[in-house]
């Protein structure tokens, strides 16, 4: 599988027009339903390679921008969205320099 390809899993006879927002992988239980114990297991059946953490991020992508950007009459949610992890992205990366400014009161 290389950079653009369908995923090795999706079949056009079987699964009809590709969705880059659906996972084509052999489902398993969700994050909600696993009890405790079996958190660990949960966790080692995962796919930890860089190929499979950037198909994550692809698909929740894709689910956001289904979900808020394009129906017809999309709100402004998607754009305050934008704009709050826009502002919490550049607090943490100036953090180092904002803490300096910090106003202590010495007794």
């Amino acid at each position: 599988m290389g950079f653009g390809d369908y995923p090795v899993e999706y079949d056009p006879k079987v699964h009809g027009p590709y969705d880059p927002a659906r996972y084509y992988g052999k489902a398993d239980t969700p994050l909600s339903q696993v009890k405790l114990g079996e958190l660990s297991a949960w966790f080692a059946r995962r796919n930890k390679s860089p190929q499979a953490i950037a198909g994550a991020i692809s698909r929740a992508y894709w689910r956001w921008n289904h979900k808020y950007f394009l129906p017809k009459r999309n709100g402004i949610a998607p754009y305050f969205q934008v704009i709050t992890a826009s502002m919490i992205f550049f607090y943490v990366i100036n953090y180092g320099k904002i803490r300096k400014h910090k106003n202590y009161r010495y007794h």
